[in-house]
């Protein structure tokens, strides 16, 4: 078995969540119709474009944080978490997957570069909690953090829209 190491040992516990992330990722939306995946519980849940679209900003976001010039396709859509809105036209899962193809081989690259004098660094998010430095490290914490919540929110939509649940069949040929 390979396993990748980082740069910084900060980041040891990333790379494996990452990988299994991305793995999720794709096996999560694996078989959900196009119009399944924009269908809302009652009016009152995200559809899974939603989910998939800010998984996606994530990776974008870290990836321009960590010094990559790519631009999120959809980021008019779901920069910073911004809320559904029924009027938007989506991306289908089609789409968000090239995307997820795109950024994040090279941004998992970043992750195993990264040094530990750039998580250190000031990265200011606005949340002034004493307990939480707000630098690069915390928020390459935070996107991991996101991408669990993002996962655990689609593969509860799976079940919810009569999907079995995600099995658990990695790709042990992608690296990232």
């Amino acid at each position: 078995m390979m396993i990748d190491h980082p740069k910084s040992h900060k980041i040891d516990i990333i790379i494996p969540a990452f990988r299994g992330h991305s793995q999720s990722f794709l096996l999560l939306i694996d078989g959900i119709s196009e119009e399944d995946a924009l269908k809302r519980i009652e009016g009152n849940t995200n559809h899974i474009i939603w989910m998939a679209g800010n998984f996606l900003d994530m990776r974008f976001a870290l990836a321009k944080v960590l010094g990559l010039a790519m631009e999120n396709p959809y980021s008019d859509l779901f920069f910073q978490g911004k809320a559904l809105n029924e009027s938007f036209k989506y991306p289908s899962l089609a789409d968000l997957k090239e995307s997820f193809h795109a950024i994040s081989p090279l941004l998992y690259q970043k992750l195993l570069e990264v040094s530990d004098i750039e998580l250190a660094k000031d990265f200011p998010m606005g949340m002034n909690i004493d307990f939480f430095p707000e630098n690069v490290l915390n928020f390459v914490g935070m996107c991991i953090g996101r991408e669990d919540y993002l996962c655990g929110q689609m593969g509860l939509m799976r079940k919810i829209l009569g999907y079995e649940g995600m099995k658990y069949e990695f790709d042990l040929n992608m690296k990232y």
